[in-house]
């Protein structure tokens, strides 16, 4: 996968190195919803710790800006 330069240098919380671009990476979380390219619903790992990962009710947002892009331009 190929993310812009810009969008990777504003992932500066990110506590994985962005292992999400690892193909063989587990630390994936699934996006089960996106709500106008704004909001981002997440199926992970209660265990999976993610400076993005942002607790909203009974469910799990991200505002990683690596992980929007992977899911906005390859719909993973």
């Amino acid at each position: 996968m190929e993310i812009d330069k810009k969008v990777l240098a504003q992932a500066t919380a990110c506590i994985k190195s962005i292992s999400c671009l690892n193909k063989s990476s587990s630390s994936l979380c699934e996006v089960v919803e996106c709500l106008n390219n704004t909001i981002y619903f997440l199926n992970c790992a209660a265990t999976n710790t993610c400076n993005y990962k942002v607790s909203f009710g009974i469910s799990n947002t991200c505002t990683c800006p690596v992980r929007k892009e992977i899911f906005d331009k390859y719909n993973v």
